[in-house]
């Protein structure tokens, strides 16, 4: 028999490493020996079937070897799990820790950020609201202003058509004035050409000139015309007033005891429906007042001297117990005497 050849075979296992120690081991390398008969020289049949089955036992065996070999290669699998959970727990539950520290952390980062974020929010949200009003404030106002705005223009319109208005107006008060100038122009010439004629009349074709006009009587520096109206002309005081205004004169004022005697000559008129002639003197506030704004002194003049309220004075011939004036009712209708100043011919 040949010798045999003897082959060895080896497995190392090695362990995984760990996170946090990497910790390594070494495990021990088993052998296994597997003979191998060497071929004969000379090989008979019964030769050839002998190794035959010898071959296929050592198949046999080689096989149950390699089982057995990945039996322990799960084994130290296993093994190697176990040692990691077991043996280096604490490495991992500290990684898990700062782990969850950190998460902790970036959750409360997140949280205050997260705060912030609301607040500023918040405060955007007020402010926007507050903004909103604002706006509608103006937006209120801005309707205001307009229609303030479209009023003052209505008004701005109808004030120019106010002073267009005003404008023609004036224009044609302008024109009538001017035409008012025109025709003063021509009265003034017109009064001016009377008075020549009335205080400067032709006689025998030639001016003569006198200090009263035509039908007025000369009394010291005033010019006197008593009208002597029937009773149915005769005249309230007010209206015989008017009637002298109307020939630029007014109803005669006597100043002194000689006016006094001129006016009570004058009244002359015998007439029946003459009671007397209207003058210048009234009860005013309570007294007797000429229409100068003097006031009455001489109290002996006139009968019922006592002022009463509404009554003028008349100048009276010839009365009984010498007052040559009486104070009747201003509304009664009577004569009336006139006054105005007389001109001046000579040189001042």
């Amino acid at each position: 028999m040949a010798e045999e050849e003897v082959n060895y075979a080896s497995v190392v296992f090695k362990a995984n490493k760990s996170p946090a120690a990497e910790v390594k081991k070494e495990e021990d390398t088993v052998y296994d020996e597997v003979k191998v008969k060497d071929k004969p020289a000379d090989q008979t049949d019964d030769t050839k079937d002998e190794k035959a089955n010898n071959r296929h036992g050592n198949f046999r065996l080689l096989a149950c070897c390699l089982g057995i070999l990945c039996v322990l290669l799960l084994l130290a699998i296993i093994a190697v799990c176990v040692y990691i959970t077991t043996v280096n727990p604490t490495s991992g539950q500290n990684q898990l820790t700062e782990n969850l520290t950190h998460l902790e952390a970036l959750n409360r980062n997140l949280t205050n950020i997260n705060d912030k974020l609301n607040s500023t929010v918040h405060n955007l949200t007020v402010q926007f609201d507050n903004l909103n009003k604002s706006y509608t404030a103006l937006e209120s106002n801005n309707t205001d202003v307009i229609a303030e705005n479209l009023k003052l223009e209505k008004q701005k319109q109808e004030l120019e058509t106010k002073n267009q208005q005003l404008e023609t107006a004036m224009k044609n008060l302008t024109e009538t004035l001017e035409d008012m100038k025109t025709e003063s122009n021509k009265l003034n010439v017109s009064r001016a050409q009377w008075s020549i004629d009335q205080y400067c009349p032709i006689d025998g074709g030639v001016r003569k000139c006198k200090s009263c006009q035509t039908d007025w009587v000369q009394e010291e520096s005033s010019c006197y015309v008593v009208h002597n109206a029937p009773s149915n002309q005769q005249l309230t005081w007010d209206e015989a007033q008017a009637n002298c205004k109307g020939k630029i004169s007014e109803l005669a004022v006597i100043n002194n005891a000689v006016e006094k005697e001129f006016i009570k000559e004058s009244s002359w008129a015998d007439d029946h429906w003459i009671a007397g002639y209207w003058i210048g003197l009234r009860v005013v506030d309570g007294k007797w007042v000429w229409l100068d704004g003097s006031d009455l002194t001489e109290t002996s003049w006139i009968q019922q001297a006592t002022p009463t309220k509404g009554h003028c004075a008349i100048s009276v011939p010839n009365n009984i117990q010498n007052k040559y004036l009486e104070s009747v009712n201003c509304g009664n209708r009577n004569a009336w005497i006139c006054e105005k100043k007389s001109l001046s011919l000579t040189p001042p």
